[in-house]
């Protein structure tokens, strides 16, 4: 038996999670045939015993989105070194916000155009809402959401301990960035040693907190293939085979807008930016970009980036020890693809007017949202919780929409990730031209 475990464990997490979905797939199909042809309640009686796995990785996923966000957002914000970077500094986050800001106008604009879900049986996700919440209840006709700009500035802006209760995500955000920026600014402007010893102590805290997250993200995620498999069974043997329409459009509709962001939107940036050969430029970084393919992380990539840029790029090693960590925290511009698909598809499921302010608000929560992912694999997944219930959706319609997207997550992060970096670098490697810093020697 530990060899078995030994050997298990020796697979790669992205092979497991892949191997599971497949046989959770087939498994699914072959008893909704069964069920289909025979007229029995194979599936009625099956699923009951499954689904509760399935429902444990969401729970878990839920349990540990908010503390991420928080702890990681106020590390990434109180590292970053306001005086030695000055303008520098501003204008590589201004470049992280404005990448993100066109990857979610990419993403919503291609997902209104592949239209995910378009035509589904409401019936049919009624059905499966009933199998994989806890708490599921009657799903409502129709469900909107009145969000204003108005009313989106006030709610970003609340008491911390109410919002952390209440899981209201963008207040977290928000006051986990000032958190952050108020920890930055306090040790930059005081020279009291017992005082900055003190905040030292506060960020070193953070950063350990931070760090035991992402063990709890390693462990649900050694979890994941499991919750996988249980919910791909319970997808399939109540949708049928029809539930692949909407994987694949959303597949195909989101590896369609990273590939758009890395051979447009960043092609442009680098000519406008810096009047070079972009492709050259991304010849350069391809090593880090494939490493950050394989391992869906961009915290794990950070050292073949880092070495990219200076080695390769001739960044200086300054500007690349700032920017490229400050850009695995907060930016996401795969995530910002991403999410607008999954949007749209929970949209379309569930009946959800999208007008024009609704879209607008979907950009800018989608923004917002990508810089707490933390860099981590799956950190896209966990977003999902923000982005659904922004739109109004209750619990158990937010359970059925991530547990179509756990399936097919592995490969979307894949992409997501090798995004993710490329922008990083990029971004980078377009402020180190403009301000003069490439050692051309």
């Amino acid at each position: 038996m530990n060899n078995v475990f030994k050997w298990y464990f020796s697979v790669s997490l992205v092979y497991r999670i892949l191997f599971c979905f497949l046989a959770g797939s087939l498994l699914g199909i072959l008893f909704w045939y069964i069920s289909s042809v025979s007229g029995r309640p194979v599936v009625a009686s099956i699923i009951p015993y499954v689904s509760p796995f399935g429902t444990v990785l969401i729970n878990m996923l839920k349990m540990i989105v908010i503390p991420i966000i928080f702890f990681s957002l106020v590390v990434g914000a109180a590292s970053l070194p306001l005086k030695r970077f000055g303008r520098i500094g501003v204008k590589v986050i201004v470049w992280y916000f404005l990448c993100s800001f066109l990857a979610a106008l990419v993403g919503v604009f291609l997902a209104l155009i592949i239209n995910p879900g378009g035509g589904a049986d409401l019936a049919g996700w009624e059905k499966m809402a009933g199998m994989l919440a806890a708490q599921a209840g009657d799903l409502a006709d129709k469900s909107q959401t009145q969000e204003s700009f108005v009313s989106l500035m006030i709610n970003m802006f609340q008491n911390p301990f109410e919002a952390l209760a209440n899981g209201n995500f963008l207040p977290i955000i928000v006051f986990s960035i000032m958190f952050g920026l108020g920890i930055r600014v306090s040790l930059e402007v005081n020279s009291d040693s017992q005082f900055i010893r003190r905040l030292n102590m506060l960020q070193d805290i953070f950063t350990a907190m931070r760090d035991v997250m992402f063990k709890l993200v390693d462990w649900i995620l050694e979890y994941s293939p499991i919750g996988v498999l249980a919910l791909s069974i319970v997808n399939f043997s109540l949708y049928g085979p029809n539930i692949v329409g909407p994987y694949i459009r959303v597949t195909l509709g989101i590896i369609a807008g990273i590939l758009c962001m890395i051979f447009l939107v960043y092609t442009l940036l680098i000519v406008i930016v810096t009047c070079t050969n972009p492709y050259t430029v991304l010849k350069k970084i391809q090593e880090a970009v494939i490493t950050a393919f394989i391992t869906r992380s961009s915290a794990a990539t950070l050292p073949v980036s880092i070495r990219v840029a200076t080695e390769d790029l001739k960044i200086r090693e300054g500007l690349a020890g700032f920017s490229l960590p400050l850009g695995a925290t907060i930016n996401m511009d795969g995530v910002c693809v991403h999410l607008p698909m999954f949007a749209v598809l929970a949209a379309n499921m569930f009946d959800i007017h999208l007008t024009a302010t609704t879209l607008i608000v979907l950009v800018l929560t989608t923004v917002l949202a990508s810089i707490g992912a933390g860099g981590v694999p799956g950190g896209s997944l966990m977003l999902l919780f923000i982005i659904l219930e922004t739109m109004g959706l209750p619990p158990d319609k937010v359970g059925i929409i991530v547990a179509i997207a756990l399936g097919i997550n592995p490969i979307l992060d894949m992409f997501e990730t090798a995004n993710n970096v490329t922008g990083d670098i990029v971004c980078t490697y377009t402020v180190a031209r403009n301000e003069k810093l490439i050692d051309e020697n």
